[in-house]
């Protein structure tokens, strides 16, 4: 079965009425922003969306392990689970926005593989050892406080034992967070675009490393964060899709070149966002000068996201969902001012029903 989620941006607020009307429009999920210089705090508001909707599941979108401690992490996120009766989801990448803000880069993998390690743990009530995480470490040990008795490790106490657990859902881009995340998450999403090529090099990654573990595709979703933006006329709509490619391409060369198979246009692309990307634009999802000296090409941005009519972004996410994808996280619907007339929610309207429709057909 196939899940559409909305993608987090940047909020000042949040709203029952637009929790209650993307529950309506038959979205699976909704995911929220964690930078906190660019955004509202996600578990207040996934804790006020919980309370509103009885179906739609709430997901940090995403959250990282530097800015909050994976003690914390975990805590928030089981406190929406247990508010939503089992709808939460915890989305967790190496940090981007929320740590630039704070004059720093993203978690080491090494750091982040002990992150995601830790955070199952505590997901499932168990117990990790004190020193195991970085971002408290200029603090003083709890040895040094004088007690008759000490904690010797972390552990949610209060969790209920009949309490599903919170799945674990990565943000991987590159070959290392991919091989790394596969193995030991329930879910992961993929920043790579909607380029088949490319989401089929991650997802092939993805399971040669949970082969190598001894397991297969059971217990694991695969998905993509993608632009779509669907308008029966393309062109009309290329200075809006050109504006919102450039943060999500950036996932791929944050540090380094875009690892994976590319074209020479894909690779071109690549490197101006890599060697321009404006971080202080970030967030501002149709900013037009994203990229100091360069502009995307047309063809580039017409591969790397989904711009089309209805039929087009439905083509597009069939070919997607073929490849093993059963969760599209958009970046689109909602997002943009559209011209003229036309219905923002022609996404919601033709396209969902249409892939789930297939979906459900090939299945049988």
């Amino acid at each position: 079965m196939v899940e559409f989620w909305r993608a987090g941006g940047t909020e000042s607020t949040t709203s029952i009425e637009e929790a209650r009307r993307i529950e309506a429009e038959g979205w699976d999920g909704q995911m929220f922003m964690d930078s906190q210089s660019l955004s509202a705090d996600p578990y207040v508001r996934m804790g006020v969306w919980a309370a509103a909707t009885e179906r739609l599941k709430l997901s940090t979108g995403v959250t990282n392990p530097l800015t909050r401690h994976p003690a914390v992490i975990a805590a928030a996120a089981a406190t929406v689970q247990s508010i939503s009766g089992g709808r939460a989801v915890l989305g967790i990448g190496r940090g981007d926005s929320a740590l630039a803000y704070l004059g720093h880069a993203p978690a080491s993998l090494a750091s982040f593989g002990r992150a995601l390690r830790d955070l199952q743990t505590l997901l499932k009530g168990g117990e990790v050892a004190f020193g195991s995480h970085d971002s408290i470490a200029d603090a003083p040990t709890v040895d040094t406080m004088s007690l008759g008795s000490r904690p010797t490790a972390t552990r949610l106490q209060w969790l209920p034992e009949d309490m599903p657990k919170v799945p674990l859902d990565v943000a991987a881009t590159g070959p290392r967070v991919i091989e790394m995340s596969a193995p030991i998450a329930e879910r992961v999403t993929f920043s790579v675009g909607a380029i088949p090529e490319r989401v089929g090099w991650a997802l092939d990654l993805g399971r040669a490393a949970r082969r190598r573990q001894g397991l297969n595709d059971d217990g694991i979703s695969y998905g993509v964060q993608i632009i779509v933006v669907c308008h029966p006329d393309r062109e009309a709509m290329r200075e809006v899709a050109t504006s919102m490619v450039a943060p999500l391409a950036r996932f791929q060369v944050i540090q380094g070149d875009a690892a994976g198979p590319k074209n020479d246009s894909d690779a071109e692309n690549f490197a101006a966002v890599r060697k321009g990307y404006d971080m202080t634009k970030h967030g501002v999802a149709l900013s037009h000068d994203k990229i100091k000296g360069a502009t995307l090409s047309w063809d580039f941005v017409q591969r790397f996201a989904i711009v089309g009519s209805p039929d087009h972004c439905v083509e597009r996410l069939l070919q997607l969902s073929a490849l093993g994808i059963t969760r599209f996280v958009i970046v689109g619907p909602g997002f943009y001012p559209e011209p003229g007339n036309s219905d923002r929610s022609l996404f919601v309207r033709e396209v969902m029903p249409a892939v789930r429709a297939a979906r459900v057909t090939s299945d049988i």
